[in-house]
């Protein structure tokens, strides 16, 4: 039996081409977004014991892992100077802008499906592209992002 449309859009998962990036409810266009991830560090931890053997061990979640996060875009005239730039040069010893950043994954209509909120983003690093006289390949620079939490919302 064939399947319907909406049973096909219901069931097959989304494809990872058609996202957006909104910083500070702007739109900029990056061509690649990585690290999107939660880790916890574990703590060993010795439970007393009731009996007369030893104690027993157990693994337990300990404090959260920042959130680091990598994105990458082509090198545009005026548009990465004046975002990305601006913003990391404005970070100073204990002065930064944090930022809440949307990464949303778009369905076939180009409407937001599920969002991946990073919450109280700051640059750590913006890297400018490799220069070689022999290549034509696009000029791309990324830009790292340290971040408190991550969330998921869905649309």
């Amino acid at each position: 039996m064939a399947l319907t449309k909406e049973q096909i859009k219901g069931s097959y998962p989304l494809p990872v081409y058609s996202y957006k990036v909104e910083i500070d409810g702007q739109t900029v266009a990056f061509s690649e977004v990585s690290g999107l991830s939660m880790t916890y560090d574990t703590t060993l931890y010795a439970e007393s014991p009731t009996t007369g053997i030893g104690p027993q061990w157990f693994y337990m979640p300990a404090q959260m892992n920042p959130v680091t996060v990598t994105m990458k875009k082509g090198v545009v005239v005026g548009v990465s100077v004046s975002t990305l730039f601006g913003w990391i040069s404005s970070t100073q010893l204990n002065r930064v802008a944090k930022k809440d950043i949307y990464i949303r994954l778009c369905d076939e209509t180009g409407a937001a499906v599920i969002s991946w909120k990073i919450i109280n983003a700051f640059p750590t690093k913006l890297e400018a592209p490799g220069f070689t006289a022999n290549s034509n390949d696009v000029a791309i620079e990324s830009l790292e992002l340290m971040a408190d939490s991550l969330a998921i919302e869905q649309a």
